[in-house]
C-alpha cells in the first residue's frame, strides 16, 4: 500500500468547494472579482482570465475570500452586482 501524499492546505472538502465554484461561476472573469475583492486579487493573472481557468492556481488570500463569499452564499450577488 503506497501512502496518497496531498498538497498542503488541500483537503477533499477544498476541492470539492473549487469545482462547484468553477461550474457555478466558472466564466466570471478576474476583472469582475477584482472590482469585488480589489487590485491585489489572483496577482498575476490577466483582466480578461476566467475563474475557471485561474481557480486552481490562486493564492491563498483569493481563494479564501471566494470560499468565505461561497459558504456564506453571497459570491452570486456578489458578481451580478459588479459584472
Amino acid at each position: 500500500m503506497t501512502a496518497k501524499t496531498k498538497e498542503p492546505g488541500l483537503d477533499d472538502r477544498h476541492r470539492d468547494k473549487n469545482g462547484h465554484i468553477a461550474r457555478k461561476h466558472g466564466n466570471t472573469l478576474v476583472k469582475t472579482l477584482r472590482k469585488i475583492y480589489g487590485a491585489g486579487f489572483a496577482p498575476g493573472f490577466k483582466d480578461t482570465d476566467k475563474l475557471s481557468d485561474v481557480l486552481h492556481k490562486l493564492d491563498e488570500p483569493s481563494l479564501s475570500k471566494l470560499h468565505r463569499d461561497h459558504d456564506g452564499a453571497t459570491l452570486e450577488g456578489k458578481i451580478k452586482a459588479h459584472a
